[in-house]
């Protein structure tokens, strides 16, 4: 043993040891992850091995998009990753964090403040929705109004005196954390998202409402997507579709609507998976739902609509790294159909990520540059579009180069 060790020195993890943790505790084959990003499972082994060295900035952020690594050095272990953007998966925390924070953590029990009559309450949470959907920003929007919305939501459910009356609280509860889900969505406090989600899901229950069961469901597979686990993911949508079966035919257009995006939740998992039968499947069976809707619906929380299949499709397509076909589907979906200024930016940013993944880099920044037009914020903390102007932003051609740096540093993804 050198002089110079101590019996405290632990080597480094190296890169390809980290790639096979994540890929191992993320469930994927070598083959598949090699698929998904358009290398063989004999590269993959290589580096895995150490055969091959680290690779360079480009692959290591498409490795972290897969394997939905939020903070790269994770993946690279500090030696590698001090020179790089750490967080990818995570935005800035909004400016109306700690205020919303503070009205989730808070515990009154003792306040003798009346709680709004409940069709008061479900009007506000109505002018919410809609404002989330016209506003660009948002984020600042909904954060600025959560606060009152979740403290009188909460008396709501604690003062209602009637059985009817309660489950109309709960289900206006679970409403207003389904609100808050999205603006903790990508945000610096997992834990308060996942609390959150955890009493929107119990609010629901206690509801008994399906079409309100069916938003919390929704909104907990998509954390588990986000977070990789797929395995939970899937359990929450297979259940709560078996479940809400047999009230679809009498539900209504809404309890059909978040039945429709349930699949399309699943569908997507499916692709994140790697699997495309499965994944087009219930892109399939989502489509069959959204046709039995009016033209003129609109899913006030999931979006989910006849107009927005096309975008759906473009993601289901990207998630399988199928950059052709995620191409055909761009082209076919019209994205000036989409009435919600945060949905259009982010099938914006699909779009983005078809045109780059087929080798169009300049045409996937012209069109992050329009999503970034439509809603700011949404770009701001959709961890694939940093990805991508990360990306890009290492480019040795000047003008992608230049062009993808300005737009990082607009939204905070580069120091300017």
């Amino acid at each position: 043993m050198s002089s110079h060790a101590t019996p405290h020195q632990v080597e480094p993890i190296a890169f390809g040891q980290r790639l096979q943790i994540h890929r191992n505790r993320r469930g994927m084959s070598r083959t598949v992850l090699a698929g998904l990003f358009g290398k063989s499972p004999s590269w993959v082994k290589a580096v895995e091995s150490g055969r091959l060295q680290t690779p360079k900035l480009p692959m290591i952020l498409r490795i972290a998009e897969v394997l939905r690594v939020r903070d790269l050095v994770d993946l690279t272990g500090p030696e590698v990753g001090t020179s790089l953007p750490t967080e990818l998966f995570i935005g800035p925390g909004h400016s109306r964090l700690p205020a919303v924070r503070a009205a989730v953590d808070a515990y009154p029990l003792t306040t003798s403040r009346q709680a709004p009559p409940l069709e008061h309450l479900r009007a506000r949470i109505t002018r919410a929705w809609t404002a989330r959907h016209q506003a660009p920003d948002h984020r600042r929007v909904i954060g600025t109004l959560l606060p009152d919305l979740i403290r009188d939501a909460q008396l709501a459910a604690r003062q209602a005196d009637r059985a009817t009356d309660r489950r109309t609280a709960q289900s206006l509860l679970a409403q207003v954390y389904a609100l808050a889900q999205f603006f903790l969505a990508y945000q610096p406090d997992s834990s308060l998202l996942w609390r959150v989600a955890e009493r929107c899901v119990v609010a629901a229950q206690e509801s008994e409402d399906p079409h309100t069961i069916g938003i919390a469901a929704w909104l907990a597979a998509e954390a588990h997507r986000d977070a990789a686990h797929y395995d939970a993911a899937d359990a929450v949508t297979e259940e709560t579709l078996r479940w809400l079966a047999p009230h679809r035919p009498d539900g209504g257009d809404d309890v059909r609507a978040i039945a429709g995006a349930l699949e399309v939740a699943a569908g997507y998992t499916a692709a994140r998976r790697g699997n495309a039968g499965a994944a087009w499947g219930f892109w399939d069976r989502a489509r069959a739902s959204a046709d039995r809707l009016p033209n003129d619906y609109y899913h006030p929380v999931t979006s989910f609509s006849r107009t927005v299949m096309g975008a759906h499709a473009v993601t289901v397509a990207v998630e399988l790294h199928a950059g052709g076909e995620s191409v055909r589907q761009a082209a076919r979906a019209d994205a000036h159909t989409i009435p919600s200024r945060p949905r259009r930016a982010r099938h914006r940013i699909e779009e983005a990520r078809a045109h780059q993944l087929a080798g169009e880099a300049e045409t996937a920044l012209a069109t992050l540059e329009r999503a970034h037009q439509t809603a700011p914020e949404t770009i701001a903390y959709n961890g694939f579009a940093r990805r991508i102007l990360l990306e890009e932003s290492e480019s040795r051609v000047p003008a992608p180069r230049a062009r993808a740096s300005r737009l990082a540093v607009e939204i905070g993804a580069l120091a300017a």
